[in-house]
């Protein structure tokens, strides 16, 4: 879907809408999906009330929301369609007070090899404000294995 909506007029925004209609959650931090490749994906989100937390910054628990809308793009961009992934967990650092709204981005070092052994992925995710200044760090592991069948 990325492939045939990326390149057309508001075909990111309808994109990122249709993930946000997949997984409802997502929605909570109006996301756009701007670049997503396998072992890339950037995500930006707007800071407007929804997300502020009680010093009107970006709530850190959306922050993380984030996180995942960019790992799971990652995943989904990634793992090949003979395997499954699922979130195993998340380690997350609040390295400055996101004042502004925010970029993620799920970059893994390299593309992993897809066997029959399952396998636990770390996806490093770097969200940072609209200076490039990191306001969270987060390794969201994921779990993939082979689907039966």
């Amino acid at each position: 879907m990325w492939s045939k909506l990326a390149g057309l007029p508001g075909g990111k925004r309808l994109f990122s809408a249709a993930v946000c209609l997949r997984a409802p959650y997502f929605s909570t931090v109006l996301p756009t999906v701007r670049q997503l490749r396998p072992g890339y994906c950037e995500v930006t989100a707007p800071k407007w009330w929804g997300v502020h937390n009680h010093i009107r910054t970006f709530h850190a628990i959306a922050a993380c929301n984030l996180a995942e809308i960019a790992m799971g793009m990652l995943a989904e961009a990634t793992v090949p369609d003979t395997h499954r992934w699922l979130p195993k967990g998340m380690t997350v650092s609040y390295v400055a007070k996101a004042k502004t709204s925010l970029r993620a981005v799920a970059e893994l070092p390299e593309l992993p090899e897809f066997g029959d052994e399952g396998f636990e992925l770390p996806v490093p995710v770097t969200i940072s404000d609209t200076r490039g200044e990191p306001v969270v760090t987060a390794t969201i592991t994921i779990w993939v294995t082979r689907k039966k069948g």
